[in-house]
């Protein structure tokens, strides 16, 4: 039976088998590897990855698809909201009797684009069980992840991912290659957690650009300024920039400062 895309969930399938081909080769799976895959949808990619991997690990919130996905014999099927699963727990699950071929997960994906930012987020707090990620979202979120300082897409999205992760843009996906096709382009982003990052108290550095980037065409002095000043910060900062021209380098030493 045909399976009618749901707006609610944001689903857009992806049909284009070139594309399907060149995501699978970006993301190299290996057997014996432990990957998840978040919103397999109709397993376009899920497919080509568990005939490579042996075994697949699925997030699905839509239930019909997660019952089509259990008859699968190679699929572990989650049937949750990404955001309530706890990606640090279902790697040790994963992870138990050593028969992984890495220490740690690989998570890959096609996000549903109404709450990719939100997904980005909740797997930051368990990048510490993550080897990689790899997911295909709105071309416009990746540019902002990716991008330099200094630039119209620098942003809150760029400092508090870049502190964590490499990433590179790895693939153009065009609106044909989805059933529906979205409104938008699509690509695909690679994203790598440093090895040794900076350390860092994630909330006070997530407030901190937060307030930065509020007005972000305001001198500093006049927003992240006030906020220094609440806190008692007297050491040296730059505040006569705006918060596009401060690399992610910067932003890490004033929130380890204060």
């Amino acid at each position: 039976m045909k399976h009618i895309a749901r707006k609610r969930f944001g689903q857009h399938f992806l049909t284009d088998g070139g594309i399907i081909d060149a995501i699978v080769d970006a993301i190299a799976p290996q057997a014996g590897q432990a990957m998840v895959e978040i919103g397999p949808g109709l397993a376009a990619l899920t497919q080509p990855l568990v005939e490579r991997l042996g075994h697949l690990t699925v997030v699905e919130l839509d239930r019909d698809l997660a019952v089509r996905l259990r008859e699968h014999p190679l699929l572990t099927v989650v049937e949750s909201d990404v955001l309530k699963v706890d990606f640090t727990a279902l790697a040790s699950q994963m992870l138990q009797g050593a028969a992984a071929s890495l220490p740690k997960i690989r998570v890959v994906g096609n996000l549903p684009y109404n709450i990719s930012t939100p997904i980005l987020f909740h797997l930051l707090a368990h990048v510490d069980v993550i080897e990689d990620q790899h997911f295909m979202l709105q071309k416009e979120v990746i540019d902002r992840m990716v991008a330099k300082p200094a630039t119209s897409d620098y942003s809150r999205l760029s400092v508090m991912l870049q502190w964590r992760y490499d990433m590179a843009n790895v693939l153009f996906v065009p609106p044909e290659s989805f059933d529906p096709p979205p409104r938008v382009d699509s690509a695909v982003v690679r994203m790598l957690p440093w090895a040794q990052p900076p350390v860092v108290n994630v909330k006070t550095l997530e407030t901190l650009v937060q307030v930065a980037f509020s007005q972000r065409r305001k001198i500093l002095r006049n927003t992240l300024g006030k906020w220094l000043d609440e806190k008692g910060f007297g050491g040296e900062f730059d505040l006569q920039r705006r918060a596009e021209e401060v690399p992610v380098a910067e932003f890490v030493a004033l929130a380890q400062a204060v």
